[in-house]
């Protein structure tokens, strides 16, 4: 089993911290827990890739397979004394490829309408979270479950109070509705043996994620009914970007080769990126630049 192992941990802990065993009924042991899996706590880089597909649910219609999706994920981990929580940097970039060849695409013909269209990949940089031992979304205890050796996180993160950042009248032809609205539904896995183990700081880890979301801004369907559905197996790189496929590691080394470096200063949350976020700054710099439609 390909597994990181540190005789210590770098940096301050919090009061209570304990490397294992651990037990998960308590608040700060089942926080580590999932820590481990997602990142390491020595504050070593972690790296992990996230193949999977994205489909169209149209209602009344039926579903069409749109995209092969391949996603890349960077982190570090460390103890914040003065917030009493984890910080996770993080920076995360997901790839729309052609659901035949597998090509990440930077041009694409809609299917569904015909229009030809330049793509807007997931690229999120930042998307730092604070994970605090009480109060605030983040806190533990997480639901879990077991089966012999095998812990399962199972987080499903709801999301629909927020307004868009895209409006339906400012980005007719982009956007679906007003609210930010979607669903991220994680099942995140390892052996609690790994987990158990006073030596590892980073236990190898398996997640199944799942997503629901409006139709993509760049699609330009914000006037037509339906939704896009996400499913991914992502993999902790255990033994580094020597398992990233090579054509994805090629295209983002070309385009895109901040993804491949895990963040090393922490800028807080309000820098956060998304989808929406993101998209709007491109499609307002391309309409600053005459190459959007407005949708009027």
């Amino acid at each position: 089993t390909r597994r990181r192992r540190s005789g210590r941990i770098e940096g301050p802990i919090p009061e209570g911290f304990r490397a294992g065993p651990l037990d998960l009924s308590k608040p700060l042991d089942n926080l580590v827990a999932l820590l481990i899996l997602q990142a390491d706590l020595s504050g070593a880089p972690v790296y992990g890739g996230f193949p999977g597909k994205a489909w169209a649910w149209i209602p009344d219609e039926g579903n069409v397979l749109l995209f092969n999706t391949y996603g890349i994920g960077a982190s570090r981990l460390a103890w914040s004394p003065e917030d009493q929580a984890f910080r996770l940097m993080h920076r995360e970039a997901l790839f729309y490829c052609d659901p035949k060849s597998g090509e990440v695409l930077d041009v694409w013909t809609n299917p569904l309408t015909g229009a030809r269209l330049d793509v807007l990949h997931i690229l999120n940089d930042p998307v730092n979270r604070v994970y605090r031992l009480k109060g605030g979304p983040l806190a533990p205890p997480y639901p879990y479950m077991t089966n012999g050796d095998r812990l399962v996180f199972q987080l499903d993160v709801l999301r629909g109070s927020e307004k868009s950042p895209m409006s339906r009248r400012e980005y007719p032809l982009h956007a679906q509705q007003d609210l930010y609205q979607s669903g991220e539904l994680w099942a995140i896995s390892g052996s609690l043996d790994e987990i158990n183990d006073p030596k590892i700081t980073s236990a190898s880890c398996h997640t199944s994620w799942k997503r629901v979301s409006p139709w993509l801004p760049f699609m330009e369907m914000g006037n037509r009914p339906g939704l896009m559905i996400y499913h991914s197996q992502s993999f902790k790189f255990m033994d580094g970007w020597g398992e990233l496929p090579e054509p994805i590691r090629r295209y983002t080394e070309k385009n895109h080769p901040t993804y491949l470096e895990a963040p090393s200063t922490w800028d807080g949350l309000a820098r956060n990126e998304n989808t929406w976020t993101y998209s709007k700054k491109e499609i307002d710099a391309r309409r600053a630049a005459g190459r959007d439609r407005n949708g009027s």
